[in-house]
């Protein structure tokens, strides 16, 4: 079964950084977009950023741009999220996802994507 496993979640100040990672198994991941979205308390799963495949592309979500990084590591199956000056407003549950054959339209479209992880929750304090 096709699993994508979230890690590297966790508390850290304002201001501080983290590297999220997400480990993809029994898919041809190369052939895939790769996306984070997160989703705060009370609030609606948002689009974080995606990655084309063979990082052909990337795509931000305005209040993330200039700090968070995506990257793909193919022979690894592994997508990356990295994360720099974060805010009290980045607290979140982060999933990674999975979707094959998408438009630039369709990567903000959480519908779109075929396999999703379990998330990875990041908290950000002050």
């Amino acid at each position: 079964q096709v699993q994508l496993v979230e890690s590297g979640g966790g508390l850290v100040q304002a201001g501080g950084s983290l590297r999220l990672s997400c480990a993809v198994s029994r898919l041809a991941f190369s052939i895939y977009t790769m996306c984070w979205f997160r989703q705060a308390p009370g609030k609606e799963r948002e689009f974080v950023g995606a990655i084309t495949l063979n990082s052909g592309g990337l795509s931000y979500e305005d209040s993330v741009k200039g700090r968070f990084t995506i990257s793909r590591d193919n022979a690894k199956n592994t997508v990356y999220l990295q994360m720099t000056n974060l805010k009290r407003e980045d607290t979140a549950v982060y999933y990674c996802a999975a979707g094959h054959l998408l438009s630039t339209l369709q990567l903000q479209d959480k519908s779109k994507y075929n396999y999703w992880g379990q998330g990875t929750q990041v908290t950000v304090s002050s």
